[in-house]
């Protein structure tokens, strides 16, 4: 293992209700979805009706704009329900499972090469895991990549322990990996924790690059590994996947069957018995949190609480999660919050000393305490960025729709996950991701 980069700025959020390391059996659920809003810049286009029956890994979508990317089903059933919103845009494909799931077949080539594993994994739906940087949308099959990175852990709060969930997979994500290799002529990156235990099947992993990391929250974001590895500058294509779903890859080069089955972090000071849960991707809310949650103005968030979105107790899981967060609500009014002094919370600010030594987890809601104000410099998004970008700078370049500021002051380097530290400790209240993905737009549309 190479030597230890050390991320010094960030902040860790140390909440109540992380999962213990405990797994529930499979929890039977009757309804699954794969919802398009989950993939950056997708145009979907229907490929099956409501009233179809599919097997795992039919196609029930694919990209408008490239149809050789598609979007294939996670479980056997009916297709019960294609929910549209605005002008008709696919919000949803709903499918009622069967309670024994039938697979399509794939053919599996026996020697690996960029074309067949390529023409596999956009066959299979896998290809839709892979996120190509910059703009964080789905990757380019038609680009070569100098550089895949998989960032092995996890430092979002309440953030899941793949050393844990991936610990009996280590065959399929040795395969995985070789289906990566064959992808790019530049390296793959394995990015660790530097307390990753030497029996990991990450730090023992052969013809990759393992990179150690430590420090505070945001060092387990792949943004932050690839800009002190090696930072992403105009022109240069990265792309990046999460272990999850390399052993995703691995299982179906092993059978020739899409098998989505993951175990899924239901966690937060809401939650009954904190645990991990297996199950399938797009599973229904309802169905692993039935039971388990101990209130009833709670937040369902897919993802975790910087990140993730709110799709309600009886949404589903996003394509891309792997944990549940659920937070009370946060819509009392705090009388007179701005006056006295409030409950203990994570903050950096010294305004609130009594919340930095009084507990080391907190209960936390969504309240914002506060609404948007005048967006000012203040220097606390640098405190929490451990990147050379001028955040304030580039989201007022955003703003003013310079694309040339835009380019100079980093918007090639960063996602909105990247930025969602800068939110949590803004004081103006600033919706950060959401400007920073319009800029993201904005730059993809011009090319």
């Amino acid at each position: 293992m190479s030597k230890v980069i050390k991320i010094k700025k960030g902040k860790d959020i140390q909440l109540v209700g992380v999962a213990q390391k405990t797994t529930s059996a499979r929890t039977v659920s009757s309804s699954f979805a794969i919802k398009p809003t989950d993939f950056k810049n997708l145009v979907p286009k229907m490929v099956v009706k409501a009233g179809e029956e599919v097997k795992a890994g039919d196609v029930l979508f694919h990209d408008k704009t490239n149809p050789d990317v598609k979007f294939t089903a996670p479980v056997s059933g009916e297709v019960a329900e294609v929910v549209r919103g605005e002008r008709r845009a696919i919000q949803e494909v709903r499918i009622l499972a069967d309670s024994d799931i039938k697979y399509k077949s794939f053919e599996v080539p026996s020697a690996l090469n960029a074309e067949n594993v390529k023409a596999l994994l956009l066959d299979s739906g896998l290809w839709a895991f892979m996120v190509q940087r910059p703009f964080g949308s789905i990757a380019d099959p038609s680009v070569a990549p100098k550089a895949i990175h998989v960032s092995c852990f996890d430092s979002a709060p309440l953030g899941v322990d793949y050393n844990y969930t991936l610990a009996n997979e280590g065959d399929a994500f040795a395969k995985g990996l070789e289906a990566l290799k064959a992808l790019t002529e530049g390296t793959v990156h394995l990015n660790v924790h530097e307390k990753a235990n030497n029996a990991s099947l990450f730090t023992h992993a052969s013809g990759v690059q393992i990179n150690s990391f430590s420090g505070s929250h945001p060092s387990g974001l792949v943004g932050v590994q690839i800009h002190h590895i090696d930072p992403i500058n105009k022109g240069d294509v990265v792309w990046t996947i999460n272990p999850q779903h390399v052993v995703f890859i691995g299982r179906l080069l092993q059978t020739g069957k899409l098998n989505l089955s993951q175990q899924v972090a239901v966690a937060g000071s809401d939650v009954k018995n904190p645990q991990y849960i297996e199950t399938i991707v797009g599973v229904n809310v309802e169905a692993i949190t039935t039971d388990n949650v101990t209130n009833d103005n709670a937040r369902y968030i897919s993802g975790n609480v910087l990140t993730g979105s709110n799709v309600g107790s009886k949404g589903y899981l996003g394509y891309f999660d792997h944990m549940m967060s659920i937070i009370p609500e946060g819509n009392e009014y705090e009388f007179m919050g701005w006056l006295f002094p409030s409950y203990p919370r994570p903050t950096i600010s010294n305004s609130l000393p009594i919340s930095k030594f009084l507990k080391k987890s907190f209960v936390v809601n969504t309240n914002p305490h506060g609404e948007e104000r005048a967006f000012v410099m203040t220097g606390e998004y640098e405190k929490v960025l451990p990147m050379d970008v001028m955040p304030v700078q580039l989201l007022k370049s955003i703003l003013a729709q310079d694309l040339e500021a835009m380019e100079n002051l980093g918007i090639y380097e960063v996602i909105e996950e990247d930025l969602a530290l800068c939110e949590f400790v803004c004081t103006s209240k600033i919706d950060v991701q959401k400007i920073l993905s319009d800029g993201l737009d904005l730059m993809a549309e011009e090319g």
